[in-house]
């Protein structure tokens, strides 16, 4: 089960629940793949709401492996979620807000 108050969510992925986490390893983990040049710089690109279908696989990822799942972005590119691409999309908001703060996605 997730908690929120460490920064876990709960999302439907291939139709299975999975806890995701953006730990300090899985931020690093973004800041390198998304170019960023510190953590505050990937904060200020979120914040901006473009997000591509690629930042989304890489966040997805960085968060699931944060929260122990050995898995690589070719898998999660493959997996499904409820609602398609707005599944995706309310997946990764949830995430960014349990990781910097705001409210529940």
């Amino acid at each position: 089960m997730a908690n929120r108050q460490r920064g876990e969510i709960e999302a439907m992925l291939d139709g299975r629940p999975h806890v995701l986490c953006l730990t300090l390893g899985a931020l690093a983990e973004l800041e390198a793949a998304l170019g960023a040049g510190d953590l505050m710089a990937l904060a200020r690109r979120f914040e901006a709401g473009q997000l591509t279908a690629g930042d989304a696989i890489r966040i997805i990822g960085a968060g699931l492996r944060g929260a122990g799942v050995e898995v690589d972005d070719a898998a999660v590119a493959r997996m499904r979620a409820e609602g398609g691409a707005a599944g995706f999309v309310a997946i990764v908001a949830d995430l960014i807000a349990a990781t910097f703060g705001g409210a529940a996605g």
